[in-house]
């Protein structure tokens, strides 16, 4: 079990913006990346909200303007490839970006992959519970199906939506150790390389479809 690096612990200040970034707002190496959605169906439930952190004790949340998604900083952002993404299951949330804002995000690293190479002991890699795990941070779930396509989100909306991004960068560096002492990086990144086609893939039509499977 890991115990809590408090020397980590940073104060929160979580900005909401509509419609995209604000202009002048950069960063630099890596930002961590979420999104939140009307449900999880692919074509049918709209993107909503993207949040964002330096990992450094601050989220920005943006609520997307529908259905136009004219958010060119955001977009901008995503595609730097000189900026990594960090994801907990990036999967959907690239795929959603391909198909509501129609860019292909990269470079990109998601956590839960990571989980999932690094951590075959368990078969629990959800957020919540590689967070307690590796950072001791229990974070609540409690708005997690709540209405993200209203007109306005509530405090406690954007409480949760930062919460989600605000420690993914110790996230990956916790799961990086356990990648490289397992001799598993190589093959992590190149899931992670791949990840964007993955997402492609599920929007063409094989979501449910294993295309390495013999039958």
């Amino acid at each position: 079990m890991f115990g809590q690096d408090r020397s980590y612990i940073l104060p929160v200040t979580n900005f909401l913006h509509e419609g995209d970034l604000p202009d002048g707002l950069t960063f630099t190496g890596s930002v961590a990346v979420d999104s939140e959605t009307m449900g999880l169906r692919l074509g049918r439930d709209p993107l909503c909200v993207v949040q964002l952190s330096a990992g450094d004790g601050n989220a920005h949340v943006v609520r997307l303007s529908r259905p136009g998604y004219d958010a060119p900083n955001l977009k901008a952002l995503l595609t730097d490839p000189r900026i990594l993404k960090i994801f907990h299951f990036g999967r959907f949330d690239i795929a959603m970006f391909a198909l509501h804002l129609g860019v292909t995000t990269a470079p990109v690293y998601c956590t839960k992959i990571a989980s999932k190479i690094a951590r075959t002991y368990t078969d629990r890699h959800g957020l919540k519970d590689v967070s307690k795990e590796l950072l001791g941070v229990d974070l609540s779930k409690a708005q997690q199906s709540s209405d993200w396509g209203a007109a306005s989100l509530s405090p406690e909306q954007v409480a949760y939506a930062a919460s989600d991004v605000l420690n993914l960068h110790r996230l990956k560096e916790k799961l990086d150790v356990m990648l490289v002492r397992e001799g598993r990086m190589e093959l992590a990144q190149a899931c992670f390389d791949f990840l964007p086609w993955r997402a492609r893939l599920d929007l063409a039509g094989w979501e449910d479809v294993d295309i390495f499977a013999h039958s």
